[in-house]
């Protein structure tokens, strides 16, 4: 149990951080009346940022989504669209 406990709580940590995510975008498309430009600033950031990233350590693998820290752009962005993720 002492093994398996500091594992399950970065976990649920790592999860908190991505629903904080969705919420800092649910919150802050209000603010701008505009989800959609907000969106697209997402996307636009995603991009721009895409050709920083030498290899993606985690490829194509389900864990990727469970050890980030933040939620992938796409995700948010259609979450920000009113779709489902």
């Amino acid at each position: 149990m002492a093994i398996l406990a500091p594992i399950f709580a970065t976990l649920i940590q790592l999860a908190i951080s991505r629903k904080r995510e969705f919420f800092a975008n649910a919150s802050g498309a209000p603010l701008t009346h505009y989800p959609e430009c907000l969106a697209l600033a997402l996307q636009k950031t995603s991009n721009a940022t895409a050709h920083l990233f030498i290899a993606n350590p985690f490829g194509a693998n389900k864990l990727k989504g469970l050890l980030s820290t933040h939620p992938r752009i796409e995700a948010r962005i259609s979450v920000l669209l009113g779709k489902k993720p």
